[in-house]
């Protein structure tokens, strides 16, 4: 059966639109599981914590596998995992159930992320054309993370939640049959991958300049994606639905930043839209977090939203061009960094918010966001001075 990229990208999308309600469910479900699951804030760091492991050691692996066995068999078992993941939140009960579904979230969700964003990676060879297509693919990440917010906002009132999760449960075994269906390119090094090669990539100063700028930029998302609505609902005094609606502005402006910097990208250098992300999403979160009515919290979270959407995609893109070759190992390196930072930055708000309060908490992402843009400035040094580098 012959390789049919257009087909393979539609499924890639359905994968990406998934994971998107992966990293968007904690922060959806938890001002409502609270009701039957008691939980302190620094409980919910703890979950984060958990989700953002199993994504880790997913990650660990998924990568040279790819290289080595191809991407089709992570991405039929991610769907499934997610699967199972819903189904367990339906009807948790007490905090050590929801700790086991937040770990089948991060395994099915980490090959889920790898796979979709590498498949897509690997079907274009122009490093713009890349990081347009990666940047299309976060459209529809944008497009998962919005569902279940925007579901839970508008029947949280008519429909219970474990019945929304079960209907979710059934739509996540979709790309599974899209996946199976389809043919696949051949794996980068189907005759062996040797453990040197991925352990010299994991030394290299590019590839760990991009992981932690990755870094910062996962823990920044877990952060906005998992705190946000219950900010809105201990600082403001939001309702549980207009939080549920606010959060859905975040992930709403991610899709629409994604669809714009996918034109931007062909057009402006990596580093200028990586340096106008950060520093807009920094001050986005000064308007969130000095904001005294609901409306200007709004305007702050969307500022962040859009600022956040080409960060991740633009560095994809960038990496994918650099290290074609080996892009399953250096993704799933990339995103094994990032996933440390959406593990530690997000527990670390917990922490902090149990003591001084979520706006003291939520003030470490401003920080997150000049660590992004002094990483830009090593990552443009070293790709002006390494060799084969690619322009930053």
């Amino acid at each position: 059966m012959p390789v049919r990229v257009d087909w393979l990208s539609r499924a890639a999308y359905s994968g990406m639109f998934f994971f998107g309600v992966v990293m968007a469910v904690l922060g959806a479900v938890l001002p409502l599981i609270t009701g039957s699951v008691k939980l302190d804030l620094g409980q919910t760091g703890n979950l984060f914590l958990a989700m953002n492991f199993a994504m880790l050691a997913s990650g660990l692996v998924v990568g040279p596998f790819m290289d080595r066995f191809g991407k089709k068999p992570l991405l039929i078992a991610g769907p499934f995992l997610v699967a199972a993941a819903l189904a367990v939140m339906a009807g948790v009960t007490s905090y050590r159930t929801l700790l086991v579904s937040v770990v089948l979230l991060g395994l099915g969700g980490g090959a889920l992320n790898s796979g979709t964003n590498t498949l897509v990676a690997d079907l274009h060879s122009d490093p713009r054309a890349k990081s347009s297509a990666l940047n299309l693919l976060g459209v529809f990440f944008g497009f998962g993370a919005l569902f279940l917010p925007f579901v839970i906002g508008s029947l949280v009132k008519t429909m219970v939640l474990a019945s929304m999760l079960y209907i979710t449960t059934a739509m996540s075994l979709i790309p599974a049959i899209l996946f199976m269906a389809l043919s696949f390119p051949p794996p980068h090094h189907a005759k062996g991958l040797a453990f040197a090669e991925v352990a010299g990539l994991a030394r290299n100063r590019l590839v760990l300049a991009l992981g932690f700028l990755l870094f910062f930029e996962s823990g920044n998302e877990f952060i906005m994606g998992g705190y946000t609505s219950s900010y809105l609902t201990r600082e403001l005094n939001a309702s549980v639905s207009a939080a549920s609606y606010l959060l859905a502005i975040y992930w709403g402006t991610i899709m629409i930043g994604r669809v714009i910097s996918s034109r931007l990208v062909m057009r402006w250098k990596p580093s200028a839209m990586i340096f106008a992300s950060a520093a807009g999403a920094a001050a986005g979160v000064v308007i969130l977090l000095t904001a005294h009515s609901q409306l200007i919290a709004g305007v702050g979270i969307a500022a962040v939203g859009l600022s956040f959407a080409s960060i991740y995609p633009v560095m994809l893109g960038f990496a994918g061009s650099r290290f074609e070759a080996y892009s399953g190992s250096v993704f799933g390196i990339l995103f094994a960094i990032a996933l440390v930072g959406g593990m530690t930055l997000p527990w670390a708000v917990g922490q902090l918010a149990q003591q001084h309060g979520l706006r003291a908490g939520l003030a470490i992402v401003i920080g997150d966001c000049v660590m992004i843009l002094l990483l830009q400035v090593l990552i443009s040094v070293i790709s002006r001075t390494g060799k084969n580098a690619y322009s930053a």
